[in-house]
């Protein structure tokens, strides 16, 4: 606004009579100020400049400007920088440079018309482009800024979004499979207690351990640091099959993993005990792990009862094998339970060779 000072020049030449027609002067005066902070005020009116009224105005506020300058010359041109800034409050792109190049032409040429003075043209011509080009980068910074800000808000959002499915993933886990084994050792420790205290102690010490253990993993899984590892899910697993009274039949093949993709299939092993522990009523859980040159296969497979063994994913189970399937998936492999057959039920999850698989090393067996 504060730039229509440059139309006091013509506004003196109004007040004094030194224009021709001075109502019609005033007139046009009106005109041109109340078009322009019209296309002022509708550019920065989000609403207003969804729609064709700006536009409109900007046309109507062009062709004031034509007619003051074309009947009163001087002082007046130089209303063309200003119909060039509102212009770049309100166009972008092509239609902007159309724009300008328009404008700033046809007034330098009505500025130098029977003046003899291309100085007068020239300066005419490069203030009305520069106008409407100053004005449109800054907003056009303006904007950008805007929606680099907004941008980085909804990063935040997503950033906390990811934090909480991980932290419920893992405290899922993490519980889960502690309290299942805690409760198959408490069963264990009353059933034996009777008859054989010096094996209820050695499970009664089982537990403590566990606690303790989970403890550590849960202050870890807050912070956002804990590594899960094959090797000792696995070890977890056999020692929480036993104490079901399931037995464990556990076998690995191929070269190691990465601890990337370690974590991932540990994670598999201690849902996939824990839904047998709790539900399958099995007798005998066979877990294999096969690593080739290009992917990983972990199979886990129970001779209990079928589907109600497990929290198939997508099958309205729970969440734990839902949200296992996501984090397979994140890391290109896949997750697949269902029925082992006419009875047990079976678990795979693979990983391809670049989710952390390290080939050649030599074959081993347990």
């Amino acid at each position: 606004m504060p730039w229509l000072v440059m139309g006091l020049g013509a506004l003196s030449n109004t007040l004094h009579g030194r224009a021709g027609n001075p109502w019609l002067a005033g007139a046009g005066l009106l005109a041109f100020n109340s078009l322009y902070i019209a296309v002022v005020r509708a550019a920065f009116h989000s609403r207003a400049r969804a729609s064709q009224v700006p536009y409109w105005l900007l046309g109507a506020l062009a062709a004031v400007t034509y007619a003051l300058a074309i009947g009163y010359g001087g002082s007046w041109m130089l209303f063309f920088p200003l119909m060039s800034l509102a212009g770049g409050t309100l166009l972008r792109g092509r239609p902007l440079f159309l724009f300008l190049f328009v404008a700033s032409a046809s007034a330098g040429a009505l500025a130098g018309r029977g003046s003899g003075e291309p100085w007068d043209s020239a300066t005419i011509g490069y203030g009305t482009f520069v106008s409407g080009m100053v004005t449109a980068a800054i907003l056009g910074l303006f904007e950008a800024n805007r929606r680099l800000h907004a941008t980085q808000g909804e990063l935040a959002r997503t950033a906390v979004e990811k934090e909480r499915l991980r932290f419920s993933r893992d405290l899922h886990d993490l519980l889960g499979h502690t309290l299942s084994v805690v409760v198959v050792k408490a069963e264990a420790v009353r059933r034996l207690a009777p008859r054989d205290v010096e094996a209820a102690l050695a499970q009664a010490a089982d537990i403590e351990a566990v606690g303790r253990q989970a403890l550590t993993e849960i202050r870890e899984a807050v912070t956002g640091y804990r590594q899960g590892s094959l090797a000792t899910e696995l070890d977890r697993a056999r020692s929480a099959l036993q104490a079901g009274g399931i037995e464990p039949v556990v076998r690995q093949a191929g070269p190691p993993l990465s601890p990337q993709a370690g974590a991932l299939l540990g994670w598999v092993v201690r849902e996939g005990v824990t839904n047998a522990v709790r539900h399958s009523g099995a007798s005998r859980c066979e877990i294999e792990v096969r690593v080739d040159s290009d992917r990983a296969r972990l199979t886990i497979t129970d001779d209990g009862r079928g589907p109600v063994s497990s929290e198939a994913p997508g099958e309205g189970g729970g969440t734990g094998l839902t949200g296992l399937a996501e984090r397979l998936a994140a890391a290109g492999g896949t997750l697949d339970a269902g029925p082992d057959g006419r009875r047990g039920f079976r678990l795979v999850a693979e990983l391809p060779d670049d989710a952390g698989v390290l080939p050649g090393a030599e074959e081993m067996s347990r």
